[in-house]
């Protein structure tokens, strides 16, 4: 049972419509037992578009818990028994209004892992072809496009500061040789 734990006893605080808590109570490798709060999410996914000059396309927009605008690639969360492919086409859609003809699976990633099962898919999408933007009604987005290039500089100086973007835009950047 090395680096495991064994989880005795779970019981749900909460349930919404995005997460479900629970507080776990779960034992160690040792016998003893640690409490375990636990956010359980159906996970996410997000959409590096990149068109042919190397420009990709970003989202500005408010994020509620930090009060600010921030800027990152167009993502969005896993509905109900929707594979992450498919959820990714949909955002790419919904917030950019692109479609592609190409579209690479670059991984996943795991944004909080000491209290959050989320588990964020990460695509590289090319071939991009205009189609309608129609963000969900509570979603109020600009889209902005950069060089590639400025946006791992962004990035590295702190400048975009979310953890999905900045793992997209760095995977990106080493697979199209940027």
């Amino acid at each position: 049972m090395h680096l495991e734990e064994k989880t005795i006893k779970s019981d749900v605080i909460y349930e919404g419509p995005i997460f479900t808590i629970t507080h776990d109570t779960a034992e160690l490798e040792n016998g003893r037992t640690a409490v375990r709060d636990v956010l359980l999410h159906h996970g996410g996914v997000c959409v590096i578009p990149v068109n042919d000059n190397g420009e990709i396309y970003l989202v500005k927009q408010f994020r509620y818990p930090f009060r600010r605008v921030t800027v990152e690639v167009p993502a969005g969360k896993l509905e109900k028994g929707e594979s992450h492919a498919e959820c990714g086409k949909r955002e790419l859609l919904e917030e950019t209004g692109f479609t592609c003809r190409e579209y690479t699976y670059l991984g996943e990633m795991l944004p909080t892992p000491a209290y959050n099962s989320e588990i964020t898919h990460i695509y590289l999408a090319r071939g991009l072809e205009f189609s309608k933007q129609s963000p969900d009604e509570d979603e109020f987005l600009d889209v902005v496009t950069m060089p590639l290039a400025k946006a791992v500089e962004m990035v590295m100086n702190g400048e975009i500061t979310d953890g999905k973007t900045q793992v997209a835009v760095l995977k990106a950047a080493r697979i199209l040789g940027v």
